[in-house]
């Protein structure tokens, strides 16, 4: 099958890099593993290094691509525009319900642009309770915030949000040269499965998101600090949650308490 990188010159605004190593593209894919009938959703198809041999796995695939060039490109494809239903747009502002079937969920999966990667990923967790699973390939500096245990400097409000919502686990480590242009840090696949029951509940996820903002923008202050305004003292005692702490000590389960206990005070009658 031919690979059709000729003629379309990266984006830098797209943040495009195109993958082309053969043997990470087959691991990429065995790990994604889609088979038949299933609701598969790809981010950024780009010149279809992951779409191809995806759509030799399955019958259907939509994608979701912001580049007209690239767009026009899938379309008429010899061997994919049977497969393919191609979306043009940001998928930033795309309402991915409008890829929900109630009999399958959503398989979303993608080589994201590493500048909008920590953002789309935050939008996709509104959809979490539609969707299977996510395979990404993202700057390995992403991925180890993802999975950061608490205490570690990576540990961070993407690992709270994303660990609260998902099961994370790093599935493939990618050098640089697997790209055209090889972009200047490593890249890695990873896996994030939303949980159908959280171990961490959470009643209200917006209330959880804005704290971790708060909570981590200054992360040399302490917790008490960093939340004047939103919890006080006696409040972070009664959680069971010291006020000299550092933000990236505290645990998702702690994050999760703060978040309900603020959801609470705002609607005390639920």
């Amino acid at each position: 099958m031919s690979k059709t990188h000729l003629g379309h010159r990266a984006r830098k605004r797209f943040g495009q890099n195109f993958l082309h190593d053969q043997n990470i593209i087959e691991q990429i894919v065995d790990v994604i593993n889609p088979q038949h009938g299933e609701n598969l959703v790809e981010i950024g198809p780009g010149l279809a290094a992951l779409t191809e041999p995806v759509a030799d796995r399955t019958d259907h695939l939509n994608v979701i691509e912001i580049d007209r060039d690239l767009a026009d490109r899938l379309e008429s494809h010899p061997f994919l525009r049977e497969k393919l239903t191609v979306t043009r747009g940001d998928a930033m502002k795309i309402d991915f319900n409008e890829f929900v079937n109630p009999e399958q969920p959503m398989r979303v999966f993608g080589n994201l642009p590493y500048n909008i990667s920590t953002p789309l990923i935050f939008h996709l967790l509104q959809y979490t309770d539609r969707i299977k699973d996510m395979h990404f390939m993202l700057q390995k500096e992403v991925v180890d915030r993802l999975a950061a245990e608490p205490g570690s400097k990576t540990y961070g409000r993407i690992s709270v949000a994303v660990q609260q919502a998902c099961r994370v686990t790093a599935v493939v480590n990618v050098p640089p040269g697997a790209f055209n242009p090889p972009p200047k840090v490593e890249s890695a696949v990873v896996r994030l499965e939303p949980y159908s029951e959280s171990p961490t509940p959470v009643k209200d996820r917006q209330q959880l998101h804005a704290l971790c903002l708060q909570a981590f923008n200054q992360r040399r202050k302490t917790i008490r600090n960093n939340l004047k305004g939103l919890l006080n003292e006696a409040q972070l005692n009664q959680l069971g949650i010291d006020p000299g702490a550092r933000p990236e000590t505290l645990s998702v389960a702690d994050y999760c308490a703060m978040a309900n206990y603020l959801t609470d005070q705002k609607n005390p009658h639920e």
